[in-house]
């Protein structure tokens, strides 16, 4: 509808924003030792038998932090404490979804440990994807899904090519949520050296062969490449020692280690 303004028409939308949390999940799978990601397959249009993120819409009572919050312990059974959940970044495109004018407010959360997972209401499935890179993109697989991070390096271009592209193949992900898989794991990667909150996923402790295989995929490189000593030195401002491995591997028990800024 149109009112006037100071002599001016000025258009209003005649319904109001949808409101979505997006959450981006990620848990550390200790047997395989390798990052693992979170996604649905969506059981309603649109994209309904499409992998994306998991979503909620927030309630009039809670605040964004709450509700990325509750989506976890709706989805997953685990509640947690809020240094868990980061927020990373709003998404307002009017071009991002198809059906309407939808919001959507990201969240990364980090779970320290990785739950088993059965489909909730709105999902057709539920899947732990490993993160990998292939030089270029971050890749998420799981049996024959596979998924990669999106290709363009800007906004404009990327929305602009959002709904031009044959989105009815089951290589894509729903809605837009490659390219927010694409600003969170180039977020994760920017704060390695300084916050590094993916960590987060090994646990309260960690070696640092664990936090070494963590960096590594983020930095698309080998563990081999990430030299153990210079690693050490390179984040002492962040990892405190707290002790000795419990591990009943052969051998001296490797020290272990937390991250410094975070208190419970």
């Amino acid at each position: 509808m149109n009112v006037t303004l100071n002599s001016r028409k000025v258009s209003v939308m005649a319904k109001p924003l949808t409101i979505n949390i997006t959450n981006i999940i990620w848990s550390f799978d200790r047997q395989s030792q390798q990052v693992n990601l979170l996604l649905v397959k969506r059981a309603d249009e649109p994209f309904a038998n499409f992998w994306g993120l998991p979503e909620t819409l927030m309630r009039p009572e809670e605040s964004a932090d709450e509700a990325a919050l509750r989506l976890v312990q709706e989805k997953i059974g685990l509640k947690l404490a809020s240094f868990h959940t980061e927020q990373l970044a709003t998404f307002t495109h009017p071009k991002r979804t198809p059906d309407g004018r939808t919001l959507s407010l990201a969240y990364m959360t980090f779970l320290p440990e990785k739950p088993a997972l059965k489909p909730s209401y709105g999902a057709l499935d539920a899947e732990w994807f490993t993160l990998n890179s292939d030089g270029d993109h971050y890749v998420f697989e799981h049996d024959k899904d596979h998924f990669e991070t999106a290709e363009m390096t800007g906004e404009t271009e990327y929305y602009h090519r959002l709904f031009t592209r044959n989105s009815k193949l089951h290589s894509t992900m729903a809605f837009d949520h490659d390219w927010i898989l694409k600003i969170a794991c180039e977020r994760i990667r920017n704060k390695l050296d300084y916050q590094p909150n993916i960590l987060l996923i090994l646990g309260p402790t960690f070696t640092l062969k664990q936090a070494r295989q963590v960096f590594a995929v983020f930095e698309k490189v080998k563990l081999a490449d990430i030299d153990n000593s210079n690693f050490k030195k390179n984040h002492r401002h962040i990892f405190e020692s707290v002790g000795t491995s419990t591990s009943v591997r052969p051998g001296r028990p490797a020290k272990v280690y937390r991250l410094r800024y975070i208190r419970k």
